[in-house]
């Protein structure tokens, strides 16, 4: 039997490794997910039935999303092909006026109204069906906009129907008023920060590339100028599509079926309102094809999740943070539940620290006389740097749309996504909502 230190060095090990050999090129990150955890659990005596049972255990896990991310491509890439996001494309690029310092700039600020959803998913898919061709248009270099997507949306994700702050309420059983509601003025400046940035790469890239004409006699320049593009084009169906699209986002809203049946059944109208029956098999192949490295991508981390949990890792590596806890710090653990959560929440699963890590961290506390409520707005500092994670598979729809590298996406926004959390964890003790 290994003992948990092994087990919790282990992990931490994995993970570093994981990191280092994407960030430098060394291995591709569906390679590293797959084959990295198995050297080591194999190294650390699980080498048997078990080890499938894990991986296995991993992928049923994310299948769901798998399946989701899977059709979403597919029905994106079918609005986008019929022209549904042309009108809008071109809206922008009249009111930008060329300018990729406005480009950025409105980036974040779309990204930040999307997220209102608490789905990253959607977020991603949706920001980038309709940005991606206008920062392409404009020469803007490609890992800014995967960039300000993935930093707007750490900052909307706290909210209470997003993933991290359910799992807080669930945990501690504390009210959304008492967590989030203190939260929210951490989330106006968290976006503020992200337009910053925003304004500043915009104006590295203005200094770069200019600002760009894009009129000719008075009318705005069209998007493409792709002739086998503009044949797919069904601009006589716009508003068929725009139902369609508005109708799917309302259920996804109103999680009147799981994501990845809405997605599977707006598929199927999205085929059958645009193209023949002939047609529908190119449009299949010709999406697909950037569906796959997702997909392949996401099983990938499942099997990585998998093997993480079930050699009991992340268990030994949420001990051994708990531990680390000095007893004479007692009365400064939301201070110190914050700075956990920073690399705990990027190390673990949502899952594994909020149900893990934090009950222990919050039974400790409580002998000082800390409330739980309090540990809970701690614990939600981590949340600027966490979608950035290789455990999240959301993220990995988001390099993919962008055909970026997730250790390129990490070098460029791993620090500005620190610095949210910085800036959380300095705005809430100004506020008095988290004590040192």
């Amino acid at each position: 039997m290994v003992n948990e230190t092994t087990l919790a060095f282990a992990g931490f090990t994995m993970i570093l490794l994981f990191m280092y050999l994407i960030m430098s090129k060394r291995m591709s990150a569906m390679n590293a997910l797959i084959l990295i955890p198995v050297i080591f659990a194999i190294g650390v005596g699980f080498y048997d039935t078990r080890l499938g049972a894990m991986m296995m255990a991993g992928v049923i896990k994310v299948a769901p999303t798998g399946i989701m991310i899977c059709f979403a491509i597919l029905f994106f890439g079918i609005m986008i092909d019929a022209g549904l996001f042309d009108p809008v494309i071109e809206k922008i690029l009249k009111a930008v006026h060329g300018d990729p310092m406005k480009v950025c700039v409105g980036t974040a600020l779309l990204a930040a109204f999307i997220s209102l959803d608490g789905d990253g998913s959607t977020t991603y898919l949706v920001t980038c069906s309709a940005m991606l061709a206008v920062h392409r248009r404009l020469g803007i270099i490609p890992i800014i906009l995967p960039a300000l997507a993935v930093l707007e949306n750490s900052v909307m994700n706290i909210i209470p129907w997003g993933g991290p702050t359910s799992r807080v309420l669930a945990s501690l059983e504390v009210e959304s008023s008492q967590v989030f509601l203190p939260m929210i003025p951490c989330m106006v400046v968290g976006t503020l920060f992200v337009c910053f940035m925003g304004y500043l790469w915009g104006l590295n890239e203005r200094n770069r590339i200019g600002i760009i004409d894009f009129t000719h006699d008075g009318r705005h320049a069209v998007v493409s100028g792709d002739a086998e593009a503009d044949k797919l084009k069904r601009p006589e169906k716009i508003w068929f599509n725009f139902a369609l699209t508005a109708l799917l986002m309302f259920c996804l809203i109103m999680e009147t079926l799981p994501l990845a049946i809405l997605f599977i059944i707006g598929t199927a109208f999205a085929l059958l309102i645009n193209y023949k029956n002939k047609d529908q098999q190119a449009r299949i192949c010709a999406n697909g094809a950037n569906a796959m490295p997702v997909i392949s991508m996401v099983f990938a981390a499942g099997i990585f999740m998998g093997i993480l949990s079930g050699t009991k890792m992340v268990d030994a590596m949420s001990k051994i943070i708990v531990a680390a806890v000095p007893e004479t710090m007692g009365p400064h653990f939301p201070l110190i539940t914050a700075l956990i959560s920073l690399p705990g929440t990027f190390f673990m699963t949502n899952d594994a620290f909020y149900f893990g890590v934090l009950p222990v961290l919050t039974k400790a506390a409580a002998i000082y006389g800390i409330p739980a409520a309090e540990m809970g707005r701690a614990a939600l500092i981590g949340q600027g740097a966490h979608l950035l994670s290789p455990l999240v598979p959301s993220t990995f729809l988001l390099v993919g749309l962008n055909k970026v590298e997730l250790g390129d996406l990490q070098k460029f926004a791993l620090i500005p996504a620190i610095c949210i959390s910085l800036l959380w964890l300095a705005t809430s003790i100004v506020l008095g909502h988290i004590r040192i």
